[in-house]
Formats: C-alpha cells, sequence, structure tokens
C-alpha cells in the first residue's frame, strides 16, 4: 500500500491546509451573511445535459475538461466544472420564482481535467454568489462589493484588482459580434486553430485567447464600447458610479468577456500578481439569458466564483487552535476518572487531550508535542484527597487543586 498516491491534480487537505481552506469559507460565509445570502449546496454531479446546455458544446470545458461518465442505470452523469449551472437548475426544479429575488452562498468541490499547476487543479473547490432576479444595476453593485468586502476581510484588497468591462445588452452584442467577424476572418491565416474554430461559433472568446499570435491580432480588434446601444452605455454607467461610490476601485479591460450568448452587460474580475500566471481569484457576471435557456422562465441573474486554493494561499497564517489541556492519569482508577474528568471539561469548553496509555514522562512528552497549555496530573494521592495536581506547562509550575475547583482554575488556561 506505500506506493498509493493521490490522483495527479488532486491533493489531501491536513489540518494546517484546512485551517486555510476553511478560514476563507467562513470569512466569506459571514460577509454573504451581512449582505441577506442565505447558503445552500446542490450535489456534485448533475445529469450532463445541464452543463452542456449552459456552457456550450464547442467550450473548452465540455469538449476537453468535463469529467462525464454513463451510471449504472445508463444515465450521462457529469461532476461539476462549475456551480452557476447547478443553482439555476436548482432554482428551476425546486420552483423558486415566487422567492426572488434570491440570494445564495456556496462552496465546495469542482472537477476539471486540465493541466495541474500552481494554484489550478483537477478537484478544487469554490465559494460561489449568485443573485436571481434583480434586472437593475444595483444588483451588479452589490455581488461586486460583496466580493470586494470578503478579499478585504481576508486582508487581500491591497493585493487584488477589479477589472470591469461590459458585454451590452442582446442588441449591442450582436452589432459587435458582426463587426469582430469580419475583422477575424480578414487575419484568418494567422490566427490560431482554436480561434477558428470559435469563430464561427464563439469569437468573443477569441479576444480572452492566451495565443501570442491571436494576441497581437485582437489588440488591433474594435472596441466594444463603440457598439453599445444608449440603454447599455447608461446601465454601464450606473455600475461604474455605484462602484465609485463605495470607493471600490477598478480598471477598464475592454477584453474582458464571457463567450456564451446568455452573458450580458458587467463582466468582471479579480486579479492578482501574486500567484504567477493563474492572476484571477474572482470572477463572474451578469447571465440574464441563462435560466430561460435552460427552460425556466426567463430570470435575470449575476454572480461570481472565487478558488478557495488561490485565495488559500494569499491570506495570512490563520490563527493556531487553542492549546490543549492535558490528563494524565496515573493507575486503574485514576483512568476511569480521567474519561469522566475529560468529559466534564470538554462540555466546559475546554480542549483536552487524553492519552491512550504509557507512564508519566510518555504522558507528558506526548503533552508537549501537542503543544498542551497545562497537564493535570491524576495519580492514587491525589484521588483520596479528591484533588488533581495542575502543572503550567510553559512555567513549569505545580499545584494541587480540588477536583470541585479545577474548572475555575482552568479558566486562566483558555
Amino acid at each position: 500500500m506505500s506506493g498509493l498516491q493521490p490522483v495527479r491534480g488532486t491533493h489531501d487537505l491536513f489540518p494546517p491546509d484546512m485551517r486555510r481552506h476553511r478560514a476563507v469559507v467562513d470569512t466569506a460565509r459571514a460577509v454573504a451573511e451581512r449582505y441577506g445570502y442565505g447558503e445552500v449546496a446542490t450535489p456534485i454531479f448533475e445529469f450532463t445535459e445541464v452543463f452542456q446546455r449552459t456552457l456550450g458544446d464547442t467550450s473548452d470545458i465540455v469538449t476537453k475538461e468535463m469529467y462525464t461518465f454513463t451510471d449504472r442505470g445508463g444515465e450521462q452523469i457529469t461532476l461539476r466544472p462549475e456551480y452557476t449551472a447547478g443553482i439555476a437548475r436548482a432554482f428551476i426544479s425546486g420552483g423558486l420564482q415566487q422567492q426572488l429575488p434570491l440570494k445564495v452562498f456556496c462552496h465546495g468541490p469542482m472537477f476539471r481535467y486540465e493541466r495541474p499547476q500552481k494554484g489550478r487543479l483537477r478537484q478544487f473547490h469554490q465559494i460561489d454568489i449568485e443573485l436571481l432576479g434583480v434586472a437593475q444595476p444595483q444588483a451588479d453593485i452589490e455581488v461586486i462589493a460583496l466580493g470586494w468586502d470578503i478579499l478585504t476581510a481576508l486582508g487581500l484588497d491591497d493585493r487584488c484588482v477589479l477589472e470591469l468591462n461590459t458585454l451590452g445588452d442582446t442588441a449591442s452584442r450582436a452589432a459587435y459580434r458582426k463587426v469582430l467577424v469580419e475583422y477575424f476572418r480578414a487575419h484568418l491565416d494567422q490566427l490560431s486553430e482554436d480561434s477558428r474554430t470559435r469563430l464561427e461559433r464563439n469569437p468573443l472568446r477569441i479576444l480572452d485567447s492566451k495565443d501570442t499570435g491571436d494576441r497581437r491580432i485582437v489588440a488591433g480588434a474594435p472596441s466594444f464600447e463603440q457598439y453599445l446601444n444608449p440603454e447599455s452605455a447608461a446601465f454601464f454607467a450606473q455600475v461604474k458610479a455605484g462602484l465609485d461610490a463605495l470607493r471600490i476601485p477598478y480598471k477598464l479591460n475592454p477584453r474582458l468577456v464571457r463567450g456564451l450568448d446568455y452573458y450580458c452587460h458587467t463582466a468582471f474580475e479579480f486579479t492578482t500578481e501574486a500567484l504567477g500566471a493563474q492572476g484571477t481569484v474572482m470572477g463572474g457576471g451578469r447571465y440574464d439569458g441563462l435560466i430561460e435557456l435552460m427552460g425556466g422562465p426567463p430570470t435575470p441573474a449575476i454572480g461570481w466564483a472565487a478558488g478557495i486554493e488561490r485565495l488559500a494561499m494569499l491570506i495570512a497564517e490563520p490563527p493556531a487552535p487553542p492549546r490543549p489541556i492535558a490528563l494524565v492519569p496515573m493507575g486503574a482508577d485514576a483512568e476511569l476518572k480521567a474519561q469522566a474528568l475529560a468529559q466534564a471539561l470538554r462540555r466546559a469548553g475546554h480542549v483536552v487531550e487524553l492519552g491512550y496509555g504509557g507512564n508519566m514522562k510518555r504522558r507528558l512528552q506526548r503533552a508537549n508535542k501537542v503543544n498542551a497549555r497545562a497537564a493535570i496530573i491524576l495519580g492514587e494521592d491525589e484521588l483520596k484527597r479528591s484533588a488533581a495536581a495542575v502543572r503550567d506547562l510553559d512555567s513549569g509550575d505545580q499545584q494541587e487543586i480540588p477536583l470541585d475547583r479545577l474548572g475555575t482554575h482552568l479558566a486562566q488556561f483558555r
């Protein structure tokens, strides 16, 4: 068994890693609750159609990255590569239309078959925010502000930059798509193979191509701003004014896009230079057309997702867990008494380490190994006097304390 290893692109979260992971989730949950977002959970797998419909048959996620399998009932099942589709499916199948506006927070594992690198795993974890049922730009301002407040609470506001763009409404997008296709067709022989494929089905995706040759061509592409109709321009102006009023700094990025047609208006990312190439720590946008595409009623919506692993790499070391109190019983009667005493102390809120055997020396060595704050020594003589010896493991001082006063005495070691 010693040769067994975790699957490539996955990793185990041991207590120090889990403290960072939990710090991100707990901080995000607390901030989301202040904004009125309720926590939900959706299954980690869905019918494959949920993601094929929402992510597009030609997207990299669907064609190259999804973990899809046929279950024993012959159904096509996919491990979720992202949260939004599952939330939208839950909204439709759960009949939640009467609960609009719906504000949800969630977190959990995602699965994508990618080349593992720093901050990018095949099983990774995200926090996610979705606001359904609000068409006004106030929703865009709120979800961005919520993301900013989470990053601020994590101590990352000075290490992250908000990049912002607009995709306009359907009419603006259609006008822009037309001129963009004409521009790229004039440079067809210089585009990468992936971009030539995208040109017919998803031309906006070419704008965020990472290919060096594509990027040179993209640099000369027409700007979306030129093709925004007055309604779309006014919407974006309100979003920017709202962020200005909240003193949330941002940088306009006209190349920040979302390739699928159900996205509209605001697109945004929080990026950092502290993680190398994997610079995006939080990204999202407005997706007013998604729920209708999935068979539900027309429902405006906006949300974002953030990588927990990436955020965990950036935050300061979370506080260490409380130091325990070690119980050191000597003799059979003391062992029995120690178990009852440990239970009582735990119920009173103390962290208690009760060894499973060994002489006093070995038990005290174990107490030092777990960084115990104090040791309670229970021997036959102490039990006869209904007392225990309490040793301060930092100072070395030791006192005999009556058992009925033990709780009061131990308060200093919390």
